[in-house]
């Protein structure tokens, strides 16, 4: 019965790739052609099933990964299973939803943070600053912000991009959430200059992090 479904939302799931979706979502190194707008109704459909989710995610298709990801039950899942699916999760789509649909809700996130940060594998240390940049923001407490910021300083620019993306991401965290860290926050931004170039579309804020800090600064003040 069980294969039955799984063999059912596969075909479903073909049935609404899109060559279109394939284009844009190639650009950013994913390889699904799925609208995520139609993934999410059907996984609202399905709701939660944990089973399912286990035997979507074991057919190494990212579409069915992605649906997996909606439907599973993220406390779950034990510490050595989700290390297990970052290292095999291929796609950046793939990673970041398991990071942020998943393993911040599970018992074990703190614990992944601590080991994922220190792995040398530059994916699954950027998972790890993911989490980190979750604390900052949610949970500071025990944190040591200036040593992290002393490792984004002397680390990111040279960090591999998905790793260096995710270090910047944490440097504007501390620098919106803890004014007294702002000050060396945009400091570091502007001597190392990273993603200062990065085509940003109308309407969106600027990833470099010292323009990131000061647009959400001021919409908190203007609130």
């Amino acid at each position: 019965m069980a294969e039955t479904t799984v063999a059912a939302v596969m075909e479903e799931l073909a049935a609404l790739e899109d060559p279109k979706a394939r284009v844009v979502n190639e650009k950013h190194g994913d390889d699904h052609r799925v609208n995520l707008t139609k993934l999410r109704a059907v996984a609202k459909r399905l709701k939660t099933q944990q089973e399912l989710a286990q035997q979507l995610w074991a057919t190494g298709d990212t579409a069915a990964r992605l649906l997996a990801l909606l439907i599973c039950r993220p406390k779950a899942f034990e510490r050595d299973e989700l290390d297990v699916m970052l290292r095999e999760a291929r796609t950046p789509k793939v990673q970041d939803w398991l990071v942020n649909y998943v393993v911040k809700k599970n018992p074990h996130a703190e614990e992944l943070r601590v080991a994922w940060t220190a792995d040398p594998d530059p994916v699954v240390a950027g998972a790890g600053w993911a989490l980190t940049t979750e604390r900052v923001a949610k949970k500071p407490e025990g944190l040591d912000l200036s040593g992290l910021l002393d490792v984004i300083e002397a680390e990111m620019k040279d960090a591999p991009d998905r790793l260096q993306w995710a270090m910047n991401h944490c440097l504007a965290q501390i620098g919106i959430e803890h004014v007294g860290y702002r000050a060396r926050a945009i400091g570091i931004g502007e001597r190392l200059r990273v993603l200062e170039d990065y085509p940003t579309p109308p309407n969106c804020t600027s990833p470099f992090a010292p323009i990131w800090i000061a647009e959400m600064v001021r919409r908190q003040s203007a609130e």
